[in-house]
């Protein structure tokens, strides 16, 4: 099984590479930072030397890079058998007053790099009769909070293409996953002062996403909530 993965050299992306390696499947990840990318394919490779694991670095707030990064997967001959489109950016702010651009940065990284590199994809996934995308939503998908701004309207939008894909998908045999995950250990956490216990750790998602791509064809989870134990940060 071939599992592509976007924004994989660290937090949600590197614990989702890492759970799929470690059960068998072959890897195709990328993310902006070369550096971090080729330190995660490094570690990988030698801890799960059995499996076929590729990197390869994109800029997904560019479109031009997108479509790279879906012809590369592409031209590589494989099944496209799980798509993980986890790419996120995250610029705090309100509507009234965040910086000129916060939008369409927001909107580049969280929805259009999913939205276009899926619909270069899904022909394959369609022809295959199979397949298996999970889009990285966010806790801020299903609820506003302060501060959220353009980032949590990113956010609702990629759910709301999880939502209407999985409509478009079901009778091409190809299940849909929108994941909602609340406040996590990942970098973007670890400066915050927060402490380690009080939210949750990167590979409880990871293991739910590898938990639901486990299902019979007859099933789908259409929707995975995770939540801190004591709530919301």
């Amino acid at each position: 099984m071939n599992v592509i993965i976007t924004g994989a050299s660290r937090g949600f992306g590197k614990s989702i590479a890492e759970i799929f390696a470690a059960n068998g499947h072959n890897l195709y990840i990328s993310s902006r930072n070369d550096v971090g990318l080729y330190k995660a394919m490094e570690e990988l490779t030698t801890r799960f030397p059995e499996v076929t694991i590729k990197a390869k670095p994109f800029d997904l707030s560019i479109k031009e890079q997108v479509k790279d990064l879906g012809n590369w997967i592409l031209e590589s001959g494989i099944s496209i058998d799980i798509l993980v489109n986890n790419a996120g950016s995250f610029e705090p702010g309100s509507v009234y007053n965040e910086p000129e651009g916060t939008m369409e940065n927001m909107m580049a990284v969280n929805f259009y790099s999913a939205y276009h590199l899926t619909r270069l994809l899904i022909h394959r996934m369609m022809a295959q009769r199979s397949g298996h995308i999970f889009n990285m939503c966010s806790i801020a998908s299903l609820q506003a909070y302060k501060n959220g701004g353009a980032y949590s309207i990113s956010k609702f939008a990629l759910a709301g293409f999880s939502k209407n894909l999985r409509e478009e998908m079901k009778p091409h045999g190809i299940k849909v996953t929108a994941v909602y995950p609340g406040a996590a250990y990942t970098d973007s956490w670890a400066q915050s002062g927060i402490d380690s216990q009080r939210i949750m750790a990167a590979d409880d998602v990871a293991k739910m996403i590898y938990a639901a791509s486990q299902l019979t064809a007859q099933a789908c989870v259409e929707d995975i909530i995770l939540r801190p134990q004591l709530g919301d940060v």
